[in-house]
Formats: structure tokens, C-alpha cells, sequence
């Protein structure tokens, strides 16, 4: 039986492998699975101020996150009739932007599609 070593990572490995977390589409899961390691050791890195990306230039920071106000209203009005279907996304929504623009989705829709939408207008 062989015995494990422990591993070792420079601190400049670890800043490495930490940035790449950041990158759009990509999880912890999957960077610890290209370099071998736990993903929990990746989560202790990025925990160290020594080893956390740097917040990229127009990027999410916490300072510039903000809450949006949500409104749910009862609207009067009798809603569309939408067969019943079972596509994910049948039927109407609304969304109430900042500038005071309404956004009006009706009918079928992706939703991973709107996902991505409603993300690229609060960036």
C-alpha cells in the first residue's frame, strides 16, 4: 500500500487556481477536479485575503450591489389564456425596470434565456 504525500502549492499556485473560480460558467468543482484537489481546500484559499481575486474592473463588488425594488401587484385586468402546456414557461410576466420601463414576457420562453436577460440588465 502506498502512502499518500501531502502536496504542497506556492502561494502564487493558489492565487492561480483561486482567479480561475471567477471566470463566468466555471464552478470550484470543476477547477479543483482539472488540479486534483478537494474542493474545500479551494474554498479555505479563496477565504484568505492572500489568495482572493482581486475584483476585476467593472465586475460585481460587494460595495456596488444593490437590492432591487420589487413591486407584486393585483392586477385588475383578466390575464391572457394560456392553454395548459407542460413547456416550462408558459404564461405572462411582467418586470418593472428602475427607469420606469416594463418588461413583458408573454407566452413560451426559455428560461434559462431570460435568466441571462434579466443578469445582463442589472450588470
Amino acid at each position: 500500500m502506498t502512502r499518500r504525500t501531502k502536496r504542497l502549492w506556492t502561494d502564487e499556485e493558489k492565487r492561480t487556481i483561486c482567479f480561475q473560480t471567477t471566470a463566468p460558467g466555471v464552478s470550484v468543482a470543476q477547477v479543483a477536479r482539472r488540479y486534483a484537489v478537494n474542493a474545500n481546500l479551494i474554498f479555505k484559499w479563496l477565504r484568505d485575503p492572500r489568495f482572493a481575486p482581486e475584483p476585476l474592473a467593472g465586475g460585481c463588488s460587494p460595495e456596488g450591489v444593490q437590492f432591487l425594488p420589487v413591486e407584486i401587484v393585483q392586477d385588475a385586468r383578466a390575464a391572457p389564456a394560456v392553454p395548459d402546456a407542460p413547456v416550462a414557461g408558459a404564461g405572462l410576466i411582467e418586470i418593472e425596470l428602475a427607469g420606469g420601463q416594463r418588461m413583458r414576457i408573454t407566452g413560451r420562453y426559455d428560461p434559462e434565456a431570460l435568466a441571462r436577460l434579466i443578469r445582463g440588465l442589472g450588470a
